[in-house]
């Protein structure tokens, strides 16, 4: 009698021990789930996080670019002949300063400087640069020692909505500023 009663023991013990009930699938496919949902949601902020340092990154270059075509020709820089306000566009000066038989004075030099510094800081159509809506200044002041202020500004929408929830449309400048002594 006791060899019969071992195998029904035994059947017992193997239904209770075959696997995972149906409830601790749907349990363990849940958490599963909302993990590989964080896992998205932080290589996400992490994407908006990278595009936002690329494009301060190019902000910071642009900056510095105008600033050594500044020093290449200081004296016309000293006297505001690079000052440009923010919200004025990339004025055709009209004539090239780059490979003509003859040379630009240094006033032309300044102007084809400033035009082509402002069509590299917005993107197309209207310039051929990297930063959205991309706008400058550039600011010296009439005393000795004399400063420039150089300021790139842009819309960081798309990054800043990942950090700080925003309304559609609205937009989110962001801004670097470079003051040094010509």
């Amino acid at each position: 009698m006791s060899l019969m009663q071992r195998p029904r023991q035994s059947a017992r013990g193997q239904r209770r021990s075959r696997g995972f009930t149906l409830v601790e699938v749907m349990v363990s496919l849940v958490v599963l789930s909302i993990g590989l949902l964080g896992i998205a949601k932080l290589m996400l902020v992490a994407s908006h996080s990278n595009d936002s340092a690329y494009l301060r990154s190019q902000a910071t270059e642009l900056a510095y670019a105008i600033l050594d075509n500044m020093r290449a020709n200081r004296q016309t820089a000293m006297t505001q002949g690079y000052d440009t306000p923010m919200t004025s566009a990339a004025a055709n000066p009209g004539f090239v300063c780059e490979g003509t038989a003859s040379p630009c004075t240094p006033g032309q030099i300044a102007l084809y400087d400033v035009y082509r510094w402002k069509l590299s800081l917005t993107t197309p159509p209207v310039g051929n640069g990297t930063l959205p809506n991309g706008l400058g200044s550039i600011v010296t002041t009439t005393t000795i020692p004399t400063t420039a202020t150089i300021t790139v500004q842009w819309d960081d929408t798309v990054a800043q909505s990942a950090f700080a929830p925003s309304a559609v449309g609205v937009a989110a400048p962001m801004s670097i500023t470079l003051e040094t002594v010509l």
